[in-house]
């Protein structure tokens, strides 16, 4: 990872640091987005959590948002090519909050999530 960075990190809560990571991208009532230079924290509303199965547009979702990098619990494997074609790099974190996931990030801990770590129950979005 690059030294600036500004992460996505689907959220359960708009708690910032402290907000539970969501069990998918796509379906996260919000986005917490980490600055890693500057340390700002901002919670944005996912408006496009509620869709179809497979009609998830990851990128509109962080569009205008300078996004470089998602950090989630899990992620359907069309949503994770998606967000890999349009340059964003996706890492998979069993962390239980944003401040966890992180740190994990930081210290460079963080697994990047591929094709065969997608989630197969769920290809059309995350």
């Amino acid at each position: 990872m690059t030294k600036t960075r500004r992460i996505c990190f689907p959220t359960g809560t708009a708690e910032g640091l402290k907000a539970p990571l969501h069990g998918h991208f796509g379906s996260a009532p919000f986005f917490t987005l980490a600055d890693t230079e500057s340390g700002d924290i901002e919670v944005r509303d996912n408006r496009g959590r509620v869709h179809a199965h497979g009609a998830c547009h990851p990128v509109g979702a962080l569009e205008g948002l300078d996004v470089r990098a998602v950090v989630c619990a899990g992620m359907g494997l069309r949503a994770l090519q998606k967000l890999e074609e349009s340059g964003i790099e996706v890492y998979r974190s069993a962390a239980a909050t944003v401040e966890e996931a992180l740190r994990e990030i930081r210290e460079g801990r963080a697994e990047k999530l591929d094709a065969a770590g997608a989630c197969a129950h769920h290809k059309g979005c995350g």
